[in-house]
């Protein structure tokens, strides 16, 4: 596995000689970049809190084997044509069925970055995570990065200092929640 350690004795999974290290699965999908720098900036945020390890994971990487590793979630990726993107969806087609009722009252949140609205991508996840019977501790964050030209939609993207730091306070806030036995 590749959990980010902030425990200072270097075991991933013991955050100190009493407790189990709780750990965070960041989910992620992107395509010119944003979604990326939404889910690193989502990343860093959680690696701040004491006790959590952290993995960011592509989609194409993640599985039921990591979900089930997990004790909670961050869903983050683009909406493309009014939907979450294709890798993404994909992640959750492999995942859904083998973790089905393995899962509820985990906690989770979604971070989307859409060109103009993002909300169908939302409820997308959201509908997942119902099924999975996951619990969502923040509303979803849509960063709109107005690329509304098929030149601008192909771009990279530049997810502006405010935003990722958004997404960075929802990493955290998880994190805190895991950390401190909330979740």
């Amino acid at each position: 596995m590749n959990w980010r350690n902030n425990s200072p004795n270097g075991d991933a999974r013991r955050a100190d000689n009493m407790s189990i290290m709780k750990q965070l699965l960041i989910v992620y999908q992107s395509l010119t970049g944003g979604a990326a720098q939404m889910a690193q900036a989502a990343s860093a945020g959680a690696a701040a809190v004491e006790g959590v390890g952290v993995q960011l994971m592509p989609a194409t990487a993640a599985g039921p084997q990591q979900l089930l590793a997990s004790d909670g979630y961050l869903f983050v990726c683009p909406e493309n044509l009014a939907a979450i993107a294709g890798l993404m969806k994909d992640f959750f087609d492999r995942s859904y069925y083998p973790v089905l009722d393995r899962l509820n009252g985990r906690p989770y949140a979604t971070l989307i970055c859409a060109g103009s609205d993002g909300s169908n991508a939302v409820r997308q996840i959201e509908r997942i995570a119902t099924g999975w019977r996951l619990r969502e501790i923040a509303p979803p964050l849509i960063v709109c990065t107005h690329a509304q030209t098929p030149e601008e939609i192909l771009r990279p993207k530049q997810i502006g200092a405010g935003d990722r730091a958004r997404c960075g306070e929802i990493g955290a806030t998880i994190a805190s929640g895991l950390a401190l036995g909330i979740y």
